[in-house]
């Protein structure tokens, strides 16, 4: 299993909630994708970013596919236009 974990900052707070809705329209449209989760950080600090993305797959061949999946391209297009920075961490469990 492979868990992908994304942490976006933007520079309207309000875009956190417009992302979590875009992401969690890829649940049902995305095949490879098992699970996944979006969370807007209630903390505001100034360390914070302001949502985390949470998806797992079966395998790192199902990550490469979600990468180049059609869908999760118009939504990370929207994504790289609205956010100011992202963190990211990949790994098996």
């Amino acid at each position: 299993m492979v868990k992908h974990i994304v942490f976006m900052k933007f520079p309207d707070f309000s875009l956190a909630q417009i992302a979590k809705d875009k992401l969690l329209s890829m649940k049902d449209r995305v095949k490879s994708l098992k699970d996944i989760e979006v969370g807007i950080d209630f903390s505001r600090s100034e360390r914070s970013f302001d949502l985390a993305l949470i998806t797992i797959f079966n395998s790192k061949e199902d990550l490469e596919n979600y990468r180049i999946d059609p869908y999760h391209q118009q939504i990370l297009k929207w994504l790289k236009d609205n956010n100011t920075q992202t963190k990211v961490v990949d790994y098996e469990f």
